[in-house]
C-alpha cells in the first residue's frame, strides 16, 4: 500500500503505533536507562577486582598445626595409568574406518560448498552509530494520563532538565570517522578513514587529517563536503585511546568542542589540486546553489576537494527549558548554518620575460596554492534530542530522539505525522507551546489561590 512513498524516507519513520504504556517509547526509554546504569555499575565493580582477594588468607592458623606432623595419605588408583596402555590393533582399524567413511562423505559436500557464495566476515565498526528513534508525538487531547493528570503527548516528562539538543543537525550521510597510527607527521600522513553507519564499509579511501591516533568520532558528511571540505562532528566515543563514550552527554559534547578547538589548522590537500570547470559542474552548481557565498566568479574554474578536510562541530544546547525550545533552540533547527572555510582558487599565471622562466617551479606554486575564505551555507536537517545522564549506545537507542524538519510523505497514521504538510518540527513546536501555555495557567491559577 506504499508503494509510491519514497524508500530514503522511510528509515525516519517508527515501526509502529505505540499505544500501550507499557510498550511506549517512554517505557523503553526508562528501561534503556536502567540497563546502562546496571551495566555501569557492573563495570566498576568489575574493575576493583574483588574476586582475586577472595581466596587470599594470612597463613595457617593455630589449630593447623597438629597436621602437619600427621603422614600424607596418597589416595589414587590405578586409573591414572590406563592410558598409558596401548590399544588394540582391532580399536585401530575401527577408527581408520570411521574416518576414510567421513572423508568420502566431506568430498560428496565439497562440490555443494564450492557452489555457496562464501559470506564476508561483517566489519568491527558496522552498526556503532548510535541511531535515534523518532519522537512518537501525538496531539489529539484525549490521551490523558489517570495517576497524574497530565496528556501524553510523547514529549518526555523531564524534558527540561533532563536533556540535550542538538541544533542544526545538517544534511548529509552519517559515518564514522576512525584514526589509526600513521608512521608520519599527523596531518600530512594519510592516518583517518570513513566508515559506514550500518555496514561499516570505508567511504573514502585512507585520509591525512589533525585528528590524533586511535580516535573514534561520530560525525555527518556534508552533501556538499566535495564543494566545501566539511565534515560534522556529532559525537565522541574515543581520544586517543581514551573511552568517552562511557561519559554522560553534556561531558561528550564538551569534549568534543574543546579537544577539536584544540587541534592546528589542517594543510590543504598536497599535490595536484583538482579543479573542474564550470561547463562540466553546470548540473552540480545549480543543485548546489547558495551552499558557498563569496565564491570566485563563475568564469573561474571550482576547485573539488578529494576529502574532508575541516572537522566542524555541531551546536549543543544544555538549556532544554520550554522558553528555550520555543524561542531560541526550534528557530536555530530551522535555519541554515554558514561556516567559513578556506579554498583554493585557480588563478591565471602572469605574464613572465624569458629571464622568470630560470626559476622552475616558481609560477606554478604560487598560482596552485592561492586561497580565498568563503562562507559555506550548511542546511538543517532538524533537530536531535539526547538523554543528559546517558552513555553512547551502539544501533539505534530510545536514548536519542530524532525531530526532523521536513515532512514525511505517505504514513499518516505514524505519530506526529499529519495528513498536511506539517514536520514533525512543526508538531513539536505546537505541544512545546501548548505545554507553556498550560504551565502558565497552573501559575496563574496558583496567584489566585493565594489572593483569595
Amino acid at each position: 500500500m506504499f508503494a509510491k512513498t519514497n524508500r530514503k524516507d522511510l528509515f525516519k519513520s517508527p515501526p509502529t503505533v505505540f499505544t500501550d504504556k507499557l510498550i511506549s517509547q517512554e517505557a523503553r526509554r526508562s528501561k534503556a536507562l536502567e540497563e546502562q546504569k546496571r551495566r555501569r555499575a557492573q563495570k566498576f565493580e568489575s574493575s576493583r577486582q574483588l574476586d582475586a582477594f577472595a581466596d587470599l588468607n594470612l597463613g595457617n592458623s593455630d589449630d593447623d598445626g597438629d597436621l602437619e606432623d600427621e603422614p600424607e595419605i596418597i589416595r589414587e588408583g590405578v586409573s591414572g595409568f590406563v592410558q598409558m596402555v596401548s590399544q588394540p590393533v582391532e580399536t585401530q582399524s575401527l577408527s581408520s574406518d570411521v574416518h576414510n567413511h567421513e572423508t568420502v562423505q566431506s568430498g560428496k559436500r565439497r562440490g555443494k560448498l564450492r557452489r555457496k557464495r562464501i559470506k564476508a566476515k561483517p566489519s568491527k565498526w558496522a552498526d556503532k552509530c548510535m541511531y535515534a528513534e523518532l519522537l512518537e508525538m501525538n496531539e489529539e487531547a484525549h490521551l490523558w494520563d489517570s495517576q497524574s493528570g497530565d496528556v501524553i503527548d510523547g514529549l518526555p516528562r523531564d524534558l527540561e532538565a533532563a536533556w540535550v539538543a542538538v541544533a542544526p543537525v545538517p544534511t548529509g550521510k552519517r559515518c564514522l570517522a576512525v584514526t589509526h597510527q600513521s608512521a608520519g607527521v599527523v596531518g600530512t600522513s594519510p592516518n583517518t578513514t570513513l566508515r559506514s553507519r550500518v555496514l561499516g564499509k570505508m567511504l573514502l579511501p585512507r585520509f591525512p587529517s589533525s585528528l590524533p591516533p586511535l580516535t573514534v568520532l561520530d560525525c555527518i558528511l556534508d552533501v556538499n563536503w566535495r564543494d566545501n571540505g566539511i565534515i560534522h562532528v556529532l559525537d565522541v566515543l574515543k581520544w586517543k585511546g581514551q573511552d568517552v563514550g562511557d561519559c554522560e552527554t553534556p561531558f561528550r559534547f564538551w569534549w568534543r568542542d574543546t579537544r577539536l578547538a584544540e587541534l592546528t589548522k589542517p594543510p590543504l590537500p598536497s599535490g595536484n589540486f583538482s579543479f573542474t570547470a564550470p561547463s562540466t559542474t553546470a548540473d552540480a552548481s545549480s543543485q548546489n546553489a547558495g551552499s558557498l557565498s563569496n565564491i570566485p566568479t563563475s568564469g573561474r574554474e571550482r576547485y573539488r576537494f578529494p576529502y574532508p578536510t575541516s572537522f566542524v562541530p555541531i551546536p549543543y544546547h544544555t538549556d532544554t527549558t520550554l522558553t528555550s525550545l520555543s524561542s531560541f533552540v526550534i528557530p536555530m533547527a530551522r535555519s541554515a548554518r554558514e561556516i567559513s572555510v578556506d579554498i583554493p582558487v585557480h588563478v591565471s599565471p602572469p605574464e613572465f620575460t624569458s629571464h622568470d622562466m630560470t626559476i622552475d617551479g616558481a609560477h606554478d606554486s604560487m598560482v596552485s596554492r592561492s586561497t580565498t575564505s568563503v562562507v559555506a551555507r550548511v542546511d538543517s536537517d532538524g533537530l536531535l534530542l539526547y538523554v543528559s545522564h546517558a552513555s553512547y549506545e551502539e544501533g539505534t537507542s530510545p536514548l536519542s530522539c530524532w525531530i526532523p524538519n521536513k515532512a514525511i510523505t505517505g504514513h499518516p497514521e505514524l505519530p506526529g505525522i499529519s495528513e498536511g504538510h506539517d514536520s514533525p518540527l512543526d508538531v513539536f513546536q505546537r505541544l512545546v507551546q501548548r505545554h507553556t501555555m498550560k504551565n502558565l495557567h497552573v501559575v496563574l491559577g496558583l496567584q489566585e489561590s493565594m489572593d483569595i
